[in-house]
């Protein structure tokens, strides 16, 4: 990751002493994003060459599966099929690597505002409803004045960068969540919740246990927010506090 920091006024009385003179942007470099779609594409396109390879292997064998799509494969003429294979496979690779930049975070400090960008859709948060950042694990995690989690969000970008955008524009940086020991872990019919904060969090153990379920356990961690509710996840536990 490649901390880039555009060089413009960071307001009509200019920056403070030793802060940066606009906003900084963590994201990945274009430099790395061409080289990410290019490995990409030139894997797919190896993995383009080794199916034509297996097909034409499939189809000298007496007994063996596939033999249907094998030879509907090397039915195709020379250098069709292995053109064909090539770009499929590349297309693949460059689709797949495209699809993994999108869903990276993007993360923009400046001294008045902190905004988080995954899947092209910002989220911008004032700089009074920021108290402290910190990364949990692989999340950057933005908490406010009232203790409550403004966000969660998978980030890669290390630590170290996360820490020195931050706290080059003011804002308090921990190297661990300060709530960290008001966690308690849920367990069903856990006393002392609001109510219907136990079937949200039945709905959302059934969700972790799912591989395609994500959005929608980000979803009910959103319900329980509204009832005042932080939680934070651990090899599929899911552990509380309270908001004061």
């Amino acid at each position: 990751m490649d901390a880039e920091k555009p060089q413009s006024a960071s307001g009509p009385t200019g920056p403070e002493p030793g802060r940066p003179t606009g906003p900084t942007v963590l994201a990945d470099s274009p430099a790395l994003v061409v080289t990410v779609c290019v490995a990409f594409t030139a894997l797919g396109a190896g993995l383009g060459w080794l199916v034509r390879l297996l097909a034409k292997w499939l189809v000298t064998l007496d007994h063996a599966p596939w033999q249907g799509p094998a030879r509907l494969l090397t039915s195709i003429p020379e250098p069709w099929l292995t053109v064909g294979l090539l770009t499929v496979g590349g297309a693949l690779g460059l689709a797949a690597a495209l699809y993994g930049q999108y869903e990276e975070l993007a993360v923009r400090v400046a001294d008045d505002e902190v905004v988080l960008t995954r899947r092209a859709k910002p989220r911008a948060f004032p700089r009074e409803r920021v108290d402290v950042a910190f990364r949990d694990g692989k999340q950057l995690v933005l908490l406010g004045p009232d203790t409550a989690e403004l966000a969660r969000e998978g980030c890669t970008v290390s630590a170290r960068d996360l820490a020195e955008a931050f706290r080059a524009h003011g804002y308090h940086w921990a190297d661990r969540d300060p709530h960290e020991d008001e966690f308690r872990r849920w367990v069903p019919d856990t006393p002392d919740l609001p109510v219907g904060a136990n079937a949200l969090f039945t709905a959302r153990e059934r969700a972790l246990g799912k591989s395609n379920t994500a959005e929608e356990a980000r979803e009910l961690r959103d319900e329980l927010a509204r009832l005042g509710i932080v939680v934070r996840d651990k090899d599929k536990r899911q552990f509380w506090r309270l908001v004061p």
